[in-house]
């Protein structure tokens, strides 16, 4: 382990109000939550598209690559010495295709990213952004990180938590999700976190919004960090805006690997 790993992992889960189609309010909300923060965190979790909603107008509305919102990341990480993690719109100009990306952004200025994997088609978000096929692994203070965006939840293979025999580890710690899930569907999105953390043996944080969107669409939030035994372990208050900080404990995750290596029974496939 690095001498910059760290054995407890802070996260504060920023469960927001969104402002319809309004980046500039909304990266305003933003500062002003985490100036309030109490505490010293390591990591903030931001729901998915947080400058505008899950809009029918992402086409319109995505940003450069090194656009303002970017910008904005770099000087709130710089500022508070934590990873910003959240996602907005941007349009590619190598390929003009508009992506769903979540950013991965560090203290320092420098950042990587995951374009979600899978647009939801019951919206035009499909019709409107490409799709990522790329599955990467971040990490952070010695924690292994895998990305997810929303409807990314309902598809367990693109999540698989393999193993690798060669290194003896497996692929990630914890399993991060920003959402704007709507509170129609909100047992699922909570039943999906806690079975994601189970079948993979780690740690799952889920992000979403509250509020109702520009189109009427409802939101309950119920943001949570859940452990690899799938039980809760720290919560936002439903529907309202809400901070809680969780803190990951390592030594308990590979104490309970140890001692339930599930995964060296898993199938083994690729995708």
């Amino acid at each position: 382990m690095s001498s910059n790993s760290l054995e407890c992992l802070k996260v504060a889960l920023i469960q927001q109000d969104t402002v319809w189609e309004s980046p500039v309010d909304n990266r305003s909300m933003t500062e002003s939550q985490l100036d309030a923060l109490d505490s010293d965190v390591d990591m903030v979790v931001l729901p998915e598209t947080f400058t505008t909603g899950f809009s029918d107008n992402m086409g319109r509305i995505a940003e450069p690559p090194e656009g303002e919102t970017l910008f904005f990341a770099r000087r709130m990480a710089a500022m508070h010495q934590l990873l910003f993690v959240a996602t907005w719109t941007i349009r590619d100009p190598s390929t003009d295709t508009v992506y769903n990306r979540l950013h991965w952004v560090r203290p320092d200025g420098t950042y990587a990213f995951y374009d979600k994997g899978h647009t939801f088609r019951m919206s035009s978000e499909a019709s409107q952004l490409g799709a990522g096929r790329s599955r990467p692994v971040f990490e952070w203070k010695g924690w292994r990180v895998r990305p997810a965006i929303c409807y990314d939840l309902r598809f367990p293979v693109w999540l698989r938590n393999r193993y690798d025999p060669v290194d003896d580890r497996l692929d990630y710690d914890l399993l991060l999700f920003a959402a704007n899930w709507p509170a129609s569907r909100h047992r699922a999105w909570q039943t999906l976190l806690c079975a994601r953390a189970i079948e993979n043996i780690s740690y799952v944080i889920g992000v979403n919004r509250v509020g109702k969107d520009g189109v009427g669409i409802p939101y309950d939030g119920y943001s949570a960090a859940v452990d690899f035994r799938g039980n809760k372990i720290g919560a936002c208050i439903p529907r309202q805006p809400d901070c809680k900080v969780v803190t990951l404990d390592r030594k308990a995750l590979e104490t309970f690997r140890s001692h339930w290596p599930f995964f060296l029974d898993a199938d083994q496939f690729s995708l």
